[in-house]
């Protein structure tokens, strides 16, 4: 449906109009503000293990829509071809840069990326790939697939360090999908719900204070 036109401007009520816009912003200035970060961590992932700076995963997107999520390679060279989709704390694919990497959430600073092309948003559902997507009841999972992933929502507020909580698992996807999985679920679904643009203000600062904390 076409938005409404004022004076030859889109009504910046819209509430897409005012997230995407934001988006963009909020990619371009953390892009600018994090680019001397960005120097110094892809020089010590280059140089301290084998293999790309950049991970690029296939995930599921805005209805259904795959896409490749970019992170910094926090792992070993083609780890997912070597191990499951699920990463435990003291998993040995993780190389030594990766653990801190991974800890302080900066393997994630690349999705900003993902944002400014229009795959992701600041705040939304975590993407995840097709074979845990597919474990999501199909109610939750339309609900969820309905708006674009994000970089943090509630579920990742709430599962922060999320692979600590399956360091002593002697499965990891069983583990995650009856402990781990239907949480992220149940906030996930939370977030679709409620969602405004001043409880996603709120989420992104939540978020950057967690990561200082």
């Amino acid at each position: 449906m076409e938005i409404p036109r004022q004076q030859g401007h889109y009504y910046l009520q819209d509430p897409q109009i005012l997230k995407r816009l934001f988006d963009i912003i909020a990619s371009l200035l953390g892009l600018i503000i994090l680019s001397p970060l960005i120097l110094v961590i892809s020089i010590f992932v280059k140089t301290t293990s084998r293999g790309s700076i950049f991970y690029k995963g296939t995930r599921v997107g805005l209805y259904g829509k795959l896409f490749k999520i970019l992170k910094f390679r926090s792992m070993a060279e083609n780890a997912d071809k070597i191990g499951g989709g699920i990463t435990s704390y003291n998993d040995k694919r993780i190389t030594k840069t990766g653990k801190w990497l991974r800890y302080y959430k900066l393997d994630e600073i690349p999705q900003l990326l993902n944002v400014l092309k229009g795959d992701m948003s600041i705040v939304g559902p975590r993407p995840e790939i097709q074979f845990y997507v597919d474990k999501i009841p199909i109610k939750d999972r339309s609900i969820i697939l309905s708006v674009k992933p994000g970089i943090s929502d509630w579920a990742s507020l709430r599962g922060f360090h999320e692979d600590e909580k399956l360091k002593d698992s002697k499965d990891y996807e069983k583990d995650y999908l009856e402990k781990i999985l239907p949480k992220k679920i149940h906030f996930q679904v939370k977030y679709v719900k409620d969602r405004t643009f001043l409880k996603d203000i709120r989420i992104m600062f939540l978020t950057i204070y967690r990561i200082f904390k």
